[in-house]
């Protein structure tokens, strides 16, 4: 891959996704399929679901790669997106892997991700890491994304009182 262009903060990272998706002329209830760890993924798919949700297209979470928990990503008034939704039939246009799935101890493997991509192909598949967890993972050489961000949380800074 080559990097094309270097961003801040949390719009860095919403931006670029959103302006991908946009670039691919996505028609109304074409689907988005996020998959991802629980709890650690969720709130970034939420946030990346966010900058898509007036399009009408269908966006679903997948919990690691188990299909058959697959819940719609819906549009909450006054809260945001959510995964929430009921039961979702898989008929992705764009798969999204999020790097959580790459971290150690996780009950999968770049091959498995790559035969759900195949599965589903010819689709987008997008990647969203934080920390280059798909390169330290060794993903790189497996998956082949369009488009990946790949965010640094560093450094981290707690203030409290003594």
């Amino acid at each position: 891959m080559v990097t094309k262009e270097i961003f801040k903060s949390v719009p860095g990272i919403l931006r670029p996704f959103k302006e991908y998706l946009l670039s691919l002329k996505l028609a109304e209830g074409d689907q988005i399929v996020y998959y991802g760890c629980v709890g650690t993924c969720t709130p970034f798919v939420e946030l990346l679901a966010m900058t898509m949700r007036g399009l009408r297209l269908e966006q679903v979470f997948i919990p690691l790669i188990d299909e058959s928990k697959a819940k719609k990503i819906i549009e909450i008034p006054d809260i945001g997106m959510q995964v929430s939704g009921g039961p979702a039939q898989l008929h992705p246009r764009v798969i999204v892997i999020m790097g959580g799935l790459a971290m150690p101890n996780m009950p999968l493997t770049k091959g498995d991700i790559q035969t759900i991509i195949q599965r589903y192909g010819p689709v987008k598949v997008v990647g969203v890491c934080f920390m280059s967890m798909f390169e330290k993972a060794g993903w790189l050489d497996t998956i082949s994304f369009d488009l990946m961000i790949d965010a640094t949380i560093d450094p981290v800074t707690v203030t409290k009182k003594e």
